[in-house]
């Protein structure tokens, strides 16, 4: 998965199962049912159709990260200070990860169900637009409730 030298907690390449299975309720949002190659996860993600269209049995790139500065967190500690309220790591001319990219996110892990259990669900928002995965807890261990999360997509 990845490596305690850098800012991602989750990556993996989705499979889209189904759109919107339940019905298309927003005009431009639509939710997709995915599942991993690599580790046997189960994803709903609410996206936005117009900036980031989606078909089904199309396979996606996810990445889900605590910043989006390249590198392991805490090597660029002055910069990172400095650069605190501003919502893009590169806002000083530095390049983050979103560069690699082609659709991003940034919410809050909101809730976590099954802690005790194999299997969990990490839930989080992004501005209303939901997200939910599922599987082993053991590919989620860097996922914690209340923190940050940037979600990055590409095809």
């Amino acid at each position: 998965m990845t490596t305690n030298a850098s800012n991602v907690v989750f990556d993996d390449i989705f499979t889209i199962n189904a759109i919107d299975k339940e019905g298309k309720k927003f005009d431009r949002v639509s939710r997709l049912y995915a599942h991993s190659k690599n580790y046997d996860m189960d994803l709903t993600l609410d996206y936005n159709v117009e900036l980031y269209p989606m078909q089904n049995g199309q396979e996606f790139a996810l990445a889900l990260a605590s910043s989006l500065a390249k590198g392991p967190p805490g090597a660029n500690t002055e910069e990172e200070e400095k650069d605190s309220d501003v919502w893009r790591p590169d806002g000083k001319g530095r390049r983050g990860l979103e560069e690699d990219y082609e659709y991003v996110m940034y919410g809050k892990v909101y809730r976590f169900d099954g802690g005790t259990a194999e299997i969990v669900t990490a839930y989080a928002s992004f501005g209303g637009l939901l997200m939910s995965l599922t599987g082993s807890f053991r590919h989620m261990t860097s996922i914690v409730l209340g923190d940050p999360l940037y979600i990055l997509l590409r095809k």
